[in-house]
């Protein structure tokens, strides 16, 4: 099938699943140094860095690099560095060296999309929504039930439009595992019930292997 060919945006309504996905929100990489990285993307291919930050709960060092002149349409690259060597991108990057990490798609409802998956026997990582980068809330399909592809849903923060803020300076920090949600384990999700209380911050698990 040739490229202009392909269904746009808009069209072929009966492709819609009912999920709720609006469109590619970021590829997640996992880097060793992630001031070094961010120079490689805006010197070779033209990025433009757009937000920076450090989770210290989720043990990452964090950029989003817009593509193109298309803005949050266009999607972003999102780097990961680790904090610590022991976190979860410090040994993703120990076992398979930088390399992409997870693909994250933007939805609407992230509650609605979580329990659309579920309903066609697709395993979600959490019982419910974490904090992700830049205020959004996200969750992890289970990467076994995924095609081995760690995916990542992320609705985006409600109180403020789509675009990024300007990164402020920052050191160069030193570069462990990559997270975007906590640095957990990857682990079988559990049959339970959503504990009580407000969802502590996450960043993207391990993916299986």
């Amino acid at each position: 099938m040739e490229r202009s060919s392909l269904p746009q945006a808009g069209q072929d309504a009966d492709l819609v699943t009912g999920i709720g996905l609006l469109g590619i929100d970021h590829v997640g990489v996992a880097v060793a140094d992630l001031d070094a990285a961010v120079t490689f993307y805006e010197q070779v291919f033209g990025m433009r860095c757009v937000h920076r930050e450090t989770n210290e709960e989720q043990g990452t060092y964090e950029a989003m690099l817009a593509v193109g002149h298309r803005g949050p349409k266009g999607g972003y690259l999102q780097l990961l560095a680790p904090v610590a060597p022991e976190s979860v991108i410090g040994r993703f990057l120990d076992r398979r060296g930088p390399g992409i990490h997870q693909v994250a798609y933007q939805v609407a409802d992230i509650e609605a999309a979580s329990a659309a998956l579920r309903a066609r026997g697709v395993r979600l990582l959490y019982d419910g929504p974490r904090r992700g980068t830049a205020g959004t809330r996200v969750n992890f399909v289970h990467p076994k039930d995924a095609g081995g592809v760690l995916v990542e849903l992320v609705e985006p923060a409600a109180a403020t439009p789509p675009e990024l803020v300007e990164p402020a300076s920052a050191t160069s920090p030193e570069l462990a595992e990559p997270a975007s949600a906590a640095s957990l384990e990857l682990a079988e999700p559990a049959a339970a019930t959503p504990p009580a209380g407000p969802p502590a911050p996450a960043g993207p698990p391990e993916p299986a292997r």
